[in-house]
């Protein structure tokens, strides 16, 4: 599968990272400059596995370039606000007429339509409106931010990859591609559904940290350690809720798991226990039981715990660590082939792979600034 990345920054690069994890022949369109996010290419992981070549496309030549790709690609994904592509002459028009077959990504914060589909944002404002941010955190504090992860990559980029390779399939069978809008106030909606029903039937309260999913349940949550680190506790069904009060040394507590009266005393006596003793003395009490618990651990502890060191969860290439792709599969393995994509080092290998030789040209360079309202959407 040939892909077209039109660069931006957040989710459309995570999703074409993600279709190269699986084997795509992934072509980032980059501009002259770079996208200007002041991190350093050789690290930017999610441009691991691709290939780059460098279109100035305020540049006379620079649109029919990349159209050039697109007649020869199965997908093209862009990140620009509604509307900025087809005035730079790529949008889907454009690039239809030249492949018809083609499956056009987009990926925005707003989607292509709506009052705020011209404006600017960011995941953090997209998920606020979206009621998944109100849910975080601790009640009578401010929602707590999830990085970008549960917007941008998980609403976002996830979603259009499904979108992608549905649409994809689709383009196979009947030879007629189409646009895939994937906007991360609906991916990101979408992933409440489960919440939605639960608050339909009553079994949900729509406040943070009231709820059995939320922190609000003393038996799914966070507790601090002696040490100042933290455990967190999953122990949700009965069983696992005996082996997780057997093994914190706490006894009289059964009837506090569907007694709500009783969870601020349970919270109480559980957090106290944990006070105790330190992270991984905790880690070590609870090791090799069903009581579900398990230590808090930071980005740079987490590569080196047993069990992902086992699977190799984390990789490492070209002296970076980093997630390994995901998911496996047992017939087509996958694997960090290649680390970050620097802006145009591909050129030549994809103007002989994809057959345009036009491709590599000595054309105009710029500096790769775009006006405000064609750049791309943040998100």
């Amino acid at each position: 599968m040939r892909v077209v990345e039109l660069a931006g920054i957040g989710p459309g690069p995570f999703a074409c990272m993600l279709l190269a994890d699986l084997g795509a022949d992934v072509v980032r369109v980059d501009r002259p400059g770079g996208p200007g996010l002041g991190i350093d290419p050789a690290y930017d992981v999610t441009n691991r596995n691709k290939r780059s070549v460098v279109v100035d496309l305020k540049a006379p030549d620079g649109p029919a370039r990349v159209l050039d790709l697109a007649a020869r690609a199965d997908v093209l994904v862009e990140g620009y606000r509604p509307g900025v592509a087809e005035r730079l002459g790529v949008g889907p028009g454009a690039c239809h007429a030249r492949n018809p077959a083609l499956v056009y990504g987009r990926m925005t914060g707003w989607g292509q339509d709506g009052p705020l589909a011209d404006r600017a944002g960011h995941d953090v404002a997209y998920i606020a409106l979206t009621g998944t941010l109100g849910m975080i955190g601790r009640p009578g504090e401010p929602p707590a931010v999830p990085a970008n992860l549960l917007g941008d990559y998980a609403g976002g980029s996830l979603y259009l990859v499904v979108g992608v390779l549905a649409a994809l399939h689709h383009a196979r069978a009947t030879g007629t591609g189409q646009v895939v809008d994937a906007a991360i106030v609906d991916g990101t909606a979408h992933l409440s559904a489960m919440i939605h029903g639960m608050l339909a039937a009553g079994g949900w309260q729509d406040r943070r940290g009231a709820n059995l999913l939320d922190g609000g349940c003393p038996y799914y949550g966070t507790y601090a350690t002696a040490d100042g680190g933290y455990m967190a506790v999953g122990a949700l069904e009965p069983r696992f809720y005996e082996e997780f009060l057997r093994l914190l040394g706490l006894d009289g507590l059964t009837g506090a798991r569907t007694d709500v009266t009783r969870w601020d005393e349970l919270r109480a006596r559980v957090a106290a226990r944990f006070a105790s003793r330190t992270r991984d003395e905790w880690t070590a009490v609870f090791a090799g039981s069903d009581a579900c618990v398990a230590p808090v651990l930071s980005l740079r502890e987490a590569p080196h715990h047993p069990h992902l060191a086992a699977r190799s969860t984390f990789t490492c290439q070209g002296g970076i660590t980093q997630p390994a792709p995901a998911p496996r599969f047992s017939a087509t393995p996958t694997a960090v082939r290649t680390g970050p994509a620097l802006p145009g080092d591909g050129a030549a290998a994809v103007a002989r792979d994809w057959g345009i030789p036009g491709l590599v040209t000595d054309g105009p360079v710029t500096d790769g600034a775009l006006p405000d309202d064609l750049v791309a959407d943040g998100d």
